[in-house]
């Protein structure tokens, strides 16, 4: 009596080459499938990216021939007054640069950025000479530029941070390329901190010595400048021996400070 095979043995035998001939294929699909996400990232990146400088290209332009109405560290300071219990206190008016005195504009460079008319935007050697000092344990201090400062202040937000940093890195660029010399000393000059609730050239001059900014004495300018650093501990009007020595300083450095024509 002839035995009959089943088919078992040999579907058994089919599924497992099946599974043989397929488990070849699925690494391929594998890769081609994560080669094509990273493109769909790469193209949605590009995107992004193009987008970002659009944006962020039209908003430096726009303040090219816009006055910034504020500052996110004006906002700030504001918040922080009533927290304190204090009037919100936000004084500033804007100044065209004609109306800058020549005295605040060579202050300012002299005291601030010496290289301010010739580098693009970065002192790489005030940047060393920082670094190293640093280093050295000495006290911190930075190597900002009028430039860099500028940015800081008209499109970011207050402290340090590495990505902070790199975007004020890209606004110092943006606005060299877009505004030049001229309008990043006239913008810097009036959104810079100059005292408790005081913004800008007028302010100070008003609140320090009841002049207009056209008007400013050598001295005064670079005693405006000189408390820069900590415009609400220090006072241009009072200043302390510490003070008057590096305004002496500056005002030492202003002839040798030229200005944007």
């Amino acid at each position: 009596m002839a035995i009959k095979r089943t088919p078992k043995k040999n579907q058994f035998r089919n599924k497992s080459s099946y599974k043989h001939k397929n488990s070849k294929t699925f690494p391929v699909k594998d890769r081609l499938l994560t080669l094509l996400q990273q493109r769909k990232f790469g193209v949605f990146l590009a995107y992004v990216t193009l987008y970002f400088i659009i944006i962020t290209g039209g908003w430096v332009l726009i303040f090219r021939f816009v006055n910034p109405p504020f500052t996110l560290l004006m906002l700030q300071r504001g918040v922080e007054r009533k927290f304190d219990g204090k009037d919100w206190k936000l004084e500033k008016r804007w100044v065209s640069y004609d109306e800058l005195s020549d005295n605040l504009k060579r202050a300012a460079i002299a005291g601030e950025d010496a290289n301010f008319m010739q580098h693009v935007g970065f002192d790489i050697k005030a940047i060393r000479e920082a670094y190293k000092k640093n280093q050295a344990g000495k006290a911190m201090r930075g190597g900002s530029t009028i430039s860099q400062q500028t940015a800081k202040n008209v499109f970011l937000w207050p402290g340090r941070s590495w990505l902070r940093k790199g975007f004020e890195s890209y606004f110092t660029m943006l606005i060299e390329l877009l505004w030049g010399k001229k309008r990043i000393l006239e913008v810097y000059l009036n959104v810079i901190e100059t005292g408790d609730g005081l913004y800008g050239a007028h302010a100070a001059t008003h609140a320090y010595f009841s002049k207009a900014p056209t008007s400013l004495t050598k001295k005064q300018a670079a005693l405006i400048i000189a408390v820069l650093p900590n415009p609400r501990r220090w006072s241009p009007a009072r200043p302390t021996s510490y003070i008057n020595r590096k305004a002496n300083a500056i005002v030492r450095y202003m002839g040798h400070s030229s200005i944007p024509d």
